[in-house]
C-alpha cells in the first residue's frame, strides 16, 4: 500500500502488481532459470531448485481452463452474492484464483460439469476508486468466446 500512496501516476492502478494494463491487459509472472514459473514479482528464491534472484519477467498467457470451483454465497458487505470463484489452469503450468462472469451461479451449481475444464479468457473491470480517485483495475475470467 505504501508503495501504491508513492506513485506518481495518474492513469488506472492494477489492484494486484502481477496484473499488468499495458500494452493489452495480462498477468505477468516470473521465470526461474529452472523453468518454475510463480506469479509473486518480489520472490528471491525458488522453491523447485533452491536458486536466489534468477528470474525473468513472462507475460502469461489470457487463456486458461477452469479446473475447479466454487459458488460463494456470504461474503463481507457490499459484496454481492451469489458469485462463481475458480482456480485457472494457465497452459504456463500456472494456476490463479479469479473470479469467474458472465456464469450463472445458480446453473453452475446444477450442472457442474459444465464448468470443470471450461475454456476462459482473462477480462478486466474497475473495481473500485482509490484514495486520489484512481480506477483500481481487478481481473477475473470469462468463458471463451472462440
Amino acid at each position: 500500500m505504501a508503495e501504491q500512496a508513492q506513485a506518481t501516476d495518474t492513469g488506472p492502478r492494477p489492484i494486484v502488481p502481477w496484473l499488468k494494463l499495458e500494452p493489452k491487459p495480462h498477468l505477468e509472472g516470473i521465470k526461474c532459470v529452472c523453468g518454475a514459473i510463480y506469479l509473486d514479482p518480489k520472490r528471491v528464491a525458488c522453491s523447485k531448485c533452491g536458486e536466489a534472484d534468477k528470474f525473468k519477467p513472462l507475460s502469461l498467457s489470457d487463456k486458461g481452463k477452469v479446473y475447479v470451483f466454487s459458488v460463494v454465497h456470504q461474503s463481507y458487505p457490499g459484496i454481492k452474492t451469489p458469485y462463481v470463484t475458480a482456480i485457472v489452469d494457465l497452459p504456463e503450468g500456472i494456476s490463479v484464483r479469479a473470479n469467474l462472469t458472465d456464469v450463472d451461479p445458480e446453473q453452475a451449481q446444477k450442472e457442474p460439469n459444465k464448468i470443470f475444464n471450461l475454456p476462459v479468457e482473462l477480462v478486466t473491470g474497475v473495481a473500485a476508486k482509490d484514495r486520489e480517485g484512481h480506477d483500481v483495475i481487478a481481473f477475473s475470467y470469462r468463458p471463451s468466446k472462440n
